[in-house]
């Protein structure tokens, strides 16, 4: 398992378990470190747990709001806290995450696998429909510059070939 999969999965479980507890902010911070030493013993570096998590909690009302606009058939309420919390980390990453170092379409490919190893049979395809409607209501970021990419470097190609 990568190092920011397991990471993400740790960011998850603490939502979970923070979800579990009334949302208490008070127990965030030891919720976080408890999990990160159970589930990662010997990592140096969780600051990608500490951001996906405070983060998160930080936007949670905007992340919230726009998981029930685009999923209006499920209250958020009535979604199982692991599918919610999943959600919910997903739509941090494609709202708030930088696309540099996550780029849309791995952010939501890497909570259809946490969907997978967590949640229900169900919960992978949810997770996908939900985000992929999120992330086509943001304009779809990022969709093309892999192809962009390509034809930048076949015209830098090319007009390095008509120079010669």
């Amino acid at each position: 398992m990568s190092n920011r999969h397991l990471q993400r999965s740790i960011a998850m479980q603490s939502l979970f378990e923070w979800d579990f507890h009334k949302n208490d902010i008070s127990k965030l911070d030891n919720i976080v470190t408890h999990n990160c030493e159970e589930f990662a013993p010997g990592s140096r570096n969780n600051d990608f747990v500490v951001r996906l998590v405070n983060g998160t909690v930080e936007h949670i009302s905007e992340i919230d709001n726009l998981i029930s606009k685009c999923a209006p058939e499920w209250p958020l309420d009535q979604v199982t806290p692991v599918d919610r919390n999943i959600l919910r980390i997903g739509t941090y990453e494609l709202l708030f995450g930088n696309y540099e170092e996550t780029p849309p379409k791995v952010a939501i490919n890497e909570a259809i696998e946490i969907a997978k190893s967590y949640g229900s049979d169900s919960s992978p395809r949810f997770v996908n429909g939900v985000l992929g409607t999120i992330y086509r209501e943001m304009g779809e970021p990022m969709k093309n510059d892999d192809a962009d990419k390509a034809k930048l470097r076949k015209k830098t190609k090319k007009n390095n070939l008509e120079e010669e």
